[in-house]
């Protein structure tokens, strides 16, 4: 396998512990759960600056903020790095891009030009939204806005799944980055049949959340680990594709998130905080 196929698949402020091998009690993720058993497990897997725009653009560029220059959300990553498309573009792969880009920084719904992608070929991307049920995206050099159908990551994943079998039949490799934009709050928006899973009331809070926050913590996490399910379905629909496509041997399957999120533990939420909850990724 000297030149395996990539697919790296990341969500957005999902934190280590909300996965069941990472130890969470609630939440079922059963499809991750056995990947970690049969792969490598980053079990320390730390972001390096936990908010969204400074840890892709290190994961696209190899930089940490200090070199490519982007510390908060909404700045434009320049392109002056070699970036992860281009190193491998230079090994004879052909490279796609699927969901929330977010290092553009001209704009959270605007068209992202061909020179600003950072190398990659394949494109279905927007640069940024958190409305996963009414969500747009602009497909290769067509300026035209679009809407994926339902729960965006739903159809992304489909997307994804459409260019690993076309790739599968072709003689290059093939490096595909899907990003999807849940967990990230609002939490209260995942499919319903995967919001039914959960009940506030029955689920076990990590105990640095304090009393006067359990309430409001509860219903956060209820959503939050609605969000997950789902993107753990679709991680198991991804596996089965690569093994139909008859590429499971020569492709690396990875997993990670850009950061954490603090859901009320040591009084705090969202990211950008020096806790667990925020820093402690997947991978």
């Amino acid at each position: 396998m000297t030149h395996p196929n990539i697919i790296f698949v990341f969500a957005d402020q999902w934190r280590y512990q909300a996965t069941g091998f990472g130890g969470d009690p609630n939440v079922k993720t059963p499809h991750l759960d056995a990947l970690a058993r049969r792969s490598l497990n980053f079990s320390n897997a730390i972001s390096g600056c936990p908010v969204c725009c400074p840890a892709r653009s290190s994961l696209l560029t190899g930089r940490y903020p200090d070199q490519h220059g982007v510390f908060v959300n909404d700045v434009h990553l320049n392109t002056d790095a070699v970036s992860m498309a281009q190193a491998f573009s230079t090994g004879g792969y052909h490279s796609g891009y699927i969901g929330k880009w977010h290092v553009d920084g001209h704009g959270r719904s605007n068209y992202i030009p061909p020179e600003r992608r950072q190398g990659f070929d394949h494109w279905m991307v927007l640069e940024c939204t958190h409305d996963y049920n009414d969500s747009a995206y602009y497909s290769g050099k067509d300026e035209t806005k679009r809407v994926w159908p339902e729960y965006d990551a739903i159809p992304q994943t489909y997307e994804a799944q459409r260019y690993i079998t076309e790739q599968a039949e072709s003689d290059n490799p093939f490096l595909l980055v899907l990003s999807w934009g849940p967990p990230h709050n609002p939490y209260e928006t995942a499919p319903e049949k995967y919001c039914e899973m959960y009940d506030p009331a029955t689920l076990t809070l990590h105990p640095n959340v304090a009393p006067e926050k359990e309430a409001i913590a509860r219903e956060e996490l209820a959503g939050y680990y609605a969000h997950c399910t789902a993107l753990d379905d679709l991680i198991g629909e991804l596996l089965t594709t690569v093994d139909e496509a008859g590429i499971a041997d020569e492709t690396i399957f990875v997993f990670w998130s850009d950061h954490g999120d603090m859901l009320h533990s040591q009084d705090e939420a969202r990211k950008q905080r020096p806790w667990e909850e925020s820093i402690h990724v997947p991978c």
